[in-house]
């Protein structure tokens, strides 16, 4: 098996579920720098341009919540589990919402405070970020009041809508989320990071490498 990756929020979680549920790939590290990720090599695995993506065998997927449910399905982990439907359903409602408004609302606060001094791309926008505002406020009660009395987000243990949720905010600090009113999620934040591959999902130089050809392709 083979991810290949980019340090950004949708290869972290599929890197850090991998990692999670003992899966030994090969981590490829696509050189950004170099245009890796419009490269015709790559551009023919995941014909979006972006990252993660996933091969393994002849099943090539890519966008990171496919290849989260295929890992799980993989190894029989109930993080995804092929035997509930319901759970299924419940998961894939957050899956969602994540990808239509979680993810929307604080997107802009990473990519200002994160994204932008990584990639040496200026300083942060404040206007942008001060426009952000009121969205986040719009999304996050929903999230505040599910996690009121709940550990994780979706039927009662940890699943793949933990990692896809909390992968857009892990960094909430350092990005300068307005959370202060939310302690639930914070809470929520800060107890992954007690889980080491969440913690720390990016892979080491022992068991990832970095394909150059890629980006010259």
């Amino acid at each position: 098996m083979k991810i290949y990756w980019i340090r950004a929020q949708a290869p972290r979680r599929v890197l850090a579920l991998a990692k999670h549920l003992g899966i030994e790939a090969d981590c490829v590290e696509v050189d950004l720098g170099a245009g890796g990720l419009k490269a015709p090599a790559y551009l023919a695995l995941n014909p979006n341009g972006k990252a993660p993506t996933m091969v393994d065998g002849e099943v090539t997927l890519w966008e990171s919540s496919a290849i989260m449910a295929y890992l799980c399905a993989k190894v029989g982990s109930d993080m995804w589990s092929v035997q509930q439907p319901a759970d299924q359903i419940e998961i894939l409602r957050w899956l969602s919402w994540n990808d239509n408004h979680w993810s929307r609302a604080v997107g802009p606060f990473y990519f200002e405070h994160v994204i932008k001094p990584s990639f040496h791309l200026g300083e942060p926008d404040r206007a942008e970020l001060a426009a952000a505002v009121p969205g986040l406020h719009k999304v996050a009660p929903v999230l505040e009041g599910h996690l009121a009395s709940r550990d994780f987000v979706a039927c009662g243990r940890l699943t793949i809508a933990d990692f896809q949720l909390a992968s857009m905010a892990c960094d909430w600090r350092q990005a300068e989320m307005p959370f202060d009113a939310y302690p639930n999620i914070t809470r929520w934040l800060d107890r992954l990071m007690a889980i080491p591959a969440w913690a720390e999902p990016w892979p080491t130089k022992a068991n990832a490498s970095q394909m150059p050809a890629l980006a010259n392709a």
